[in-house]
């Protein structure tokens, strides 16, 4: 059988010029299709689109989780900050990093559902000053949630901590999501796409260089992220196929 996943499709092609991560019906089943396997446990982690008013959803032993789709890519087009910037880089080569930045490979999924009235993942990560939507710095956030360590999304990650429970450790997190490509061999660090510093350093790239920078190395991760999709995508369909 094979599991019909595009890596190089358009997901606003379907959202029709919406935020693919409510309106593609492409990229939500692609979400399903990826995220629907053995956890570090071995416990599986089926996710449903069936059931009304959640994007994906699960319920089992595990728990109950309603999840929601959130991009890891971001060119800061059109951010007001960046905009002196942006002015300095062809219209060609942003429309390439957004094409790039459009496919499945810079999507992931969160916990979609609000705790006490307060942000979700998806939302407080994009609000939160020193961290701007950078995916990377996320995933440094992430890695220190599993060491009990201090980061600016402490207070939100801690209240999805059961969602974190379910991979285990930081490394079950990162090879579930097949987010390998911004992590160290051992997993101990990651792979930053602008020099870092601390928290207390500005998020966004200051200069045109450094969003060159940024741009090259979230393209790599993305396409990286693609490759490793394609596999994936292989191994279920082997492994769904009658032996």
């Amino acid at each position: 059988m094979r599991l019909e996943i595009d890596t190089t499709f358009d997901v606003y092609s379907d959202a029709r010029g919406r935020d693919p991560d409510i309106y593609s019906a492409t990229l939500r089943r692609y979400h399903k299709i990826l995220w629907s396997k053995p956890l570090p446990s071995g416990k599986r982690f089926d996710l449903s689109d069936k059931k009304p008013g959640d994007y994906l959803y699960h319920q089992s032993q595990l728990g109950e989780f309603a999840l929601s789709s959130d991009s890891l890519g971001h060119t800061y087009r059109y951010v007001r900050a960046m905009g002196a910037i942006i002015a300095q880089v062809s219209a060609a080569d942003l429309d390439k990093f957004f094409a790039t930045c459009s496919t499945v490979g810079a999507y992931i999924v969160f916990p979609a559902r609000k705790i006490e009235g307060k942000l979700t993942i998806n939302a407080g990560r994009g609000l939160n000053s020193r961290i701007r939507d950078r995916f990377d710095l996320t995933l440094e956030c992430i890695r220190r949630h599993y060491l009990n360590e201090e980061s600016p999304l402490s207070a939100i990650l801690g209240r999805y901590a059961d969602f974190f429970a379910l991979f285990t450790n930081f490394q079950g997190y990162v090879d579930f999501f097949l987010l390998q490509d911004l992590a160290s061999e051992d997993y101990s660090s990651i792979k930053f796409l602008l020099p870092f510093y601390s928290f207390d350093c500005s998020p966004l790239p200051s200069n045109v260089a450094d969003y060159l920078l940024y741009r090259d190395r979230m393209t790599t991760f993305v396409e990286a992220r693609n490759q490793r999709i394609n596999q994936q995508a292989e191994q279920l369909a082997y492994s769904d196929s009658p032996q």
